[in-house]
Formats: C-alpha cells, sequence, structure tokens
C-alpha cells in the first residue's frame, strides 16, 4: 500500500507542476500545484535547492525533489491522537553546513502525550534522518488529542521558538508551572537562554517565553525579527498576536469569544496587564499557518501577514496599523489551508489539506 502510495504523488509530481489562476488585489496569479495524494499534511519546508519536505500528521515525512518523491525514514515515534502526529518542519538557517531540520509532533509520553521538539540531519539523498536528538518536550503531557500547538520558528541568535497549545486544560495557561498554553524559548541544543524572562523566577519553566496562549498553530518572524502567532479561540476570538517576552495574552481570563456551549469566557474582552491581540476574528476562521511576507515578488505587499483559513477555505492578508484583514484570497486551492510559508524567490507556498496538495503562488508570465 505504501509503495502504491508513493507512486501516486510520484505520477502526479513528475507530470510537472499543474497551474491554475487565482484572483487577488493585485490581479490573477498563478497557483502551481507542486505535490499531491498527501494524507492531512501538516507543514511544508523548503531546501535551499528548491527541493522540500511535507509533514503528514500521520507520522510520515515526505521529500519533494524536482517531481521524485520519497518517504523519509528515522522521524520520531508520534502519537497520532486527535489533533497529534507528526506536526511542523522547519529548515534551520544553516542547513547547507548543518543539514538540520527541525521537527513539531506530539511524543507518547507516560499517560498521553505532549508537543516535543526534535533535530535531525537530512542525508544527501533526502532519504533518511540521522542523529535524531529531541530538544523539548512540554511538561505536563495530557491524555486528551487536543490544541498541540506546534510550530518551531527559528531565530537570526540561533534560538527556537515553539509554539504550545494548552491541551483543552483551559486554567494551565495561566500557570507558569507548566509548558501548557505558551511560547517557549530554547537554544538549538535544548538549552534554556539565560536571558529568557522568567529565568530564576520561583516555580515557572524557564524555557517560557510568553503565556495565556490557547491555541498557537501558526508562528513567524517579521524583517525586524519581531515573532507574530496565530491562534485558535473557541467560538469566535481567534486571533494575531504580537509576542513579546514576558507577556501574557490572556486566555482563559480574557476573550473575544465565547465558550462552544455560548457561554462567556472569563472575565471579559479585556484586563490590566494582559495583553489584546493585534487582530481577532469573530466569527472564528480556525487559524493555521502565518507568514510576514517580505515584498520580494509583490512589493505592494511586503509586510503583510498571511493567514491559512481552515474553516472559510481562503488565505485572509493582514496590513496596517491597527492590523486588519484587507483580503481573503480564495480559489479551489484554498481548501483548508494548515501551513504557508515564502520560498528564497519570494513565491507563497501554501498548503491544502482539502485538496492533500501543496501549492506554489507566483506572478503570471
Amino acid at each position: 500500500m505504501k509503495t502504491l502510495y508513493l507512486t501516486l504523488v510520484f505520477l502526479c509530481a513528475a507530470a510537472g507542476a499543474m497551474s491554475e489562476q487565482v484572483q487577488t488585489s493585485l490581479g490573477p496569479v498563478n497557483v502551481e500545484k507542486m505535490a499531491a495524494n498527501l494524507d492531512t499534511p501538516w507543514a511544508i519546508g523548503i531546501l535551499p535547492n528548491g527541493a522540500f519536505l511535507v509533514t503528514e500528521r500521520s507520522g510520515t515525512l515526505i521529500y519533494v525533489d524536482q517531481g521524485r518523491t520519497r518517504s523519509v525514514s528515522g522521524v520520531p515515534k508520534v502519537a497520532t491522537t486527535g489533533q497529534g502526529g507528526l506536526l511542523d518542519v522547519t529548515i534551520a538557517r544553516d542547513f547547507a553546513q548543518s543539514r538540520e531540520v527541525f521537527l513539531t509532533f506530539a511524543k507518547p509520553q507516560k499517560g498521553g502525550a505532549g508537543t516535543a521538539l526534535a533535530v535531525a540531519r537530512l542525508s544527501r539523498n533526502g532519504g533518511r534522518l540521522t542523529d535524531t536528538r529531541i530538544l523539548f518536550e512540554a511538561r505536563p503531557g495530557g491524555t486528551g488529542g487536543r490544541h498541540f500547538g506546534s510550530r518551531v520558528v527559528e531565530r537570526a541568535d540561533g534560538t527556537l521558538f515553539v509554539t504550545v497549545g494548552e491541551r483543552g486544560d483551559r486554567p494551565a495557561a495561566q500557570d507558569l508551572s507548566t509548558h501548557l498554553g505558551t511560547v517557549v524559548r530554547i537554544r538549538r541544543d535544548g538549552a534554556v537562554p539565560p536571558d529568557n524572562p522568567f529565568v530564576g523566577r520561583d516555580g515557572a519553566r524557564p524555557e517560557i517565553w510568553s503565556y495565556g496562549h490557547r491555541n498557537p498553530q501558526g508562528a513567524a518572524l517579521d524583517a525586524q525579527g519581531q515573532l507574530w502567532v496565530s491562534e485558535h479561540g473557541a467560538r469566535g476570538g481567534d486571533e494575531v498576536n504580537r509576542v513579546r517576552p514576558g507577556a501574557n495574552y490572556g486566555w482563559p481570563t480574557i476573550s473575544y469569544g465565547t465558550h462552544y456551549s455560548g457561554e462567556k469566557i472569563g472575565e471579559g474582552t479585556a484586563k490590566p496587564g494582559m495583553e489584546q491581540p493585534a487582530h481577532y476574528w469573530d466569527p472564528s476562521i480556525a487559524p493555521s499557518g502565518l507568514l510576514v511576507y517580505s515584498g520580494k515578488l509583490w512589493p505592494e505587499w511586503k509586510g503583510d501577514i498571511f493567514v491559512g483559513s481552515l474553516k472559510f477555505d481562503y488565505i485572509s492578508r493582514l496590513a496596517g496599523n491597527p492590523l486588519r484583514e484587507v483580503e481573503q484570497i480564495k480559489g479551489p486551492e484554498t481548501e483548508r489551508v494548515r501551513d504557508i510559508v515564502e520560498g528564497p524567490d519570494g513565491a507563497i507556498w501554501f498548503l491544502s489539506v482539502g485538496q492533500g496538495a501543496v501549492y506554489r503562488m507566483v506572478p503570471l508570465k
């Protein structure tokens, strides 16, 4: 069955990138299909040579190079429970020298699973991972299958941000003795940077960078190195947040949404000492991957934030101060957008769970 599956992916990719057009505020753009027949894909990582990696939540890592597709061996064991599994993939900034890639996943733990980060070296032919090491795992884990968060972003200084959901344990997002509902920051060897905001605070986890998050599934840096995250609210109240060290983003004490039952969440929409979102959606769009665009191919979009919608099947473009949604990029290809990243040439790549495919958006030729 695995051989048949890979053959189907290979046949689609070998036929060459298939292109359609999608309308945007700048006119039509080409959307090229780069890979298809994927099983619940979660993330894309683009390699310096133009090849790319795709994670499937079931635990498979796929390598695609010039239409040739193969599965990658050596992936850590994952817990495929609910929303958990093999999740994000990020290519190290020094990949040309180190060959390192970062993977986030639901790691099996005693009594359940927890968000974890691993690093490994990718072989020259893209066929296997070696020297796999666990750099971080959230404590405690949980028995449920919800809210793993799970994006990883590398800063220019080599430290790593990892987003961790609160696993459905709402009060934990306000408890600094757990990693749940936080953004953590660690070094590439897994050590804690000494300038993290809670280092030395009694009872606090030193890896924590910010807290009060619900389920942050998108994360990216802007040109100034500022971290932005997108996160799921409950019924309404999905957010984009500009993340500052030591800041409390309020969940579940404040929110612009309500519980799924319709009941009020916490104490309202604001409270002293808690951050306001840079933008929020009501109703919820179920935001996932987030990209801050460089402007390489579309200068008019420089600095704009792009967020995929899992619920309404579009790519949201946000701009301005205050930040607001200014455009919805939508077509058959944007069905349940899970990840969105920028290629080295400025092309916008995105992953559609509904289509089981990876797409690349470029200007018309």
